[in-house]
């Protein structure tokens, strides 16, 4: 029976998955967006989250601590110089996968993990343009608004003469 053995071990020997997964941290730190599979993913995941609570605490323990799982000095300066400025009130959740379809050749699901608060494109207000349809070309499209604006600021003076005039 498979009591309590819940992670994915990925193919992998225990000091193989340790290694890929080590690696895959330190790229996610300096490059804050990598492509992987999404098992992969979910098991990144796992193994960056509690790495990242652990870098907002910049303690020389917590570095020690860090640096055991990635073996890497500049992605753990990163970690704390950076990163962990950007997340010191996000409350967990540091990480998202976006699945991005199937890879060729083996049809393995493929998808990007990123760090939340890296993502440029989510980040910004999404200010879209309103488009209004019409049926006429857009030459005359762009002539109509100058043309409406024209009219628009030659009414109130003639109905200034007009109310003149009845006052009168």
């Amino acid at each position: 029976m498979r009591h309590n053995k819940k992670f994915n071990h990925l193919g992998r020997t225990a000091s193989h998955r340790n290694a890929m997964l080590a690696n895959m941290a330190c790229s996610l730190i300096k490059h804050k967006r990598i492509t992987t599979t999404v098992a992969k993913a979910k098991a990144l995941k796992k193994y960056v989250e509690p790495l990242l609570t652990k870098s907002k605490n910049d303690t020389t323990n917590s570095r020690r601590v860090v640096f055991s799982y990635l073996q890497d000095k500049y992605a753990v300066t990163e970690l704390f110089k950076e990163i962990s400025v950007k997340i010191a009130d996000r409350p967990g959740g540091y990480t998202r996968i976006i699945r991005t379809g199937h890879r060729l050749g083996d049809n393995a699901e493929m998808c990007f993990i990123e760090l939340v608060d890296y993502d440029e494109n989510m980040a910004k207000d999404k200010v879209a343009k309103k488009v209004t349809r019409t049926r006429r070309s857009k030459k005359n499209a762009a002539a109509a608004p100058a043309e409406a604006t024209e009219a628009a600021a030659a009414t109130p003076a003639a109905e200034e003469t007009k109310t003149e005039a009845a006052a009168e």
